[in-house]
């Protein structure tokens, strides 16, 4: 059993590294808010999966899944929230993207009439 804790808790070291290294060296702000959502949330489920086994109690369990599905539920859902907040107050996207979704998005919006 301690091989398994072992294992996930170095997986999950290296996923919340990967998250802090992008965080660190992608170009823009969404690509650095995508690096701490994505790899940040799994590094830390795999995280707490090693201490629920570490500790091997129910309590730890419950405790540590519950916390996974927070993770999950919330993280994708402020990523959003944020992002988008961050794209209607024009904070600048990284010179060479060349694909902006959201612009084409509402630009295909049908206008809407007053009438």
């Amino acid at each position: 059993m301690s091989w398994i804790v072992a294992i996930l808790l170095v997986t999950g070291a290296f996923f919340a590294f990967v998250a802090a290294l992008g965080v660190h060296r992608f170009p823009d702000f969404y690509m650095r808010m995508h690096a701490a959502t994505k790899a940040g949330a799994f590094g830390a489920s795999l995280l707490l999966l090693s201490a629920a086994l570490h500790f091997g109690t129910l309590r730890a369990a419950i405790t540590s899944l519950l916390i996974i599905g927070f993770f999950y539920l919330t993280t994708p859902i402020a990523a959003q929230t944020i992002g988008q907040a961050a794209y209607r107050k024009k904070v600048p996207l990284w010179k060479k993207t060349c694909h902006d979704q959201l612009a084409e998005d509402e630009q295909t919006e049908s206008p809407r009439s007053d009438s």
